[in-house]
């Protein structure tokens, strides 16, 4: 199957969609776009979406597959200040259980966040176990022990986390809260980290649309990315795959009333 196909009667010659092509996999010839590399196409549907008079498809990115965007921006300046500045980390949460159809919609929004090259190649895996994520606390919880008997732990933090779980029952770790969404790719991908972060933030952000909270699972990462294979065998990661991130997500507990202030901005231009 041919990469692009191109309705003529549509084309008028304009070259938008050879210019945006990231690759360079097409360019104008005299009956209008060319795939001239199509092995370089990433797939990323910038022709197609590009095009004002609708007259590419391309078999990596279909037309069909498309949405119309009837308005850029989508929102103004001083809503999308708002919408941002007011997500926080979220780590009281009530003990009200999310509809799988609002789990789904989190990861679904996910997967349209950039990546490199659009590789894409993140999958998630959503816990909603309690009793599964209590035993991923109670081994990362072991994990951080162990690392205490070392001469140089991994993290100034770790005794705080462990006499809190020990003398005090207050798990730090994943707050004794489902679910923990997980973010995996293959072993062999070198962007898999970087493009779940990517997707993780989109998760996030989308989260305070559905009235949901959320909050990066930094320490369980720690241990993950330690490899610590009795955490790895908890979630039956197939040998071929690793985790590449973690967040946890509920409705919150409390509303905050305020936006918060971070430290001046601190910018240079040359």
């Amino acid at each position: 199957m041919e990469l692009i196909t191109v309705n003529k009667d549509l084309c008028i010659h304009c070259g938008i969609c050879a210019e945006v092509c990231p690759p360079k996999a097409l360019a104008m010839g005299e009956n209008g776009p060319e795939a001239i590399v199509p092995q370089a196409c990433n797939g990323c549907g910038h022709c197609v979406a590009v095009c004002p008079h609708m007259a590419i498809d391309s078999s990596r990115a279909p037309l069909a597959n498309q949405s119309d965007l009837l308005e850029f921006p989508v929102i103004n300046e001083n809503t999308a200040q708002q919408f941002l500045r007011s997500r926080r980390s979220i780590r009281c949460y009530k003990d009200t259980a999310i509809p799988r159809g609002q789990l789904l919609k989190l990861v679904e929004i996910a997967r349209f966040a950039p990546t490199a090259s659009n590789k894409q190649g993140v999958s998630y895996i959503i816990v909603e176990d309690k009793k599964i994520i209590q035993r991923a606390t109670e081994i990362t919880i072991e994990w951080m022990e162990e690392e205490l008997k070392k001469e140089t732990p991994s993290h100034w933090s770790f005794p705080y986390h462990v006499r809190n779980y020990r003398e005090k029952g207050v798990d730090t770790i994943l707050r004794n809260h489902a679910p923990l969404i997980l973010a995996t790719a293959q072993k062999s991908f070198s962007n898999g980290r970087e493009n779940t972060i990517f997707s993780l933030a989109y998760l996030e952000l989308f989260a305070t649309a559905l009235g949901l909270g959320s909050c990066w699972a930094g320490l369980f990462e720690m241990c993950i990315f330690a490899n610590h294979y009795p955490l790895i065998e908890l979630f039956k990661i197939p040998e071929d795959k690793v985790i590449t991130g973690a967040v946890m997500v509920g409705y919150p507990k409390y509303k905050f009333k305020r936006l918060v202030d971070r430290n001046p901005l601190d910018v240079a231009f040359l």
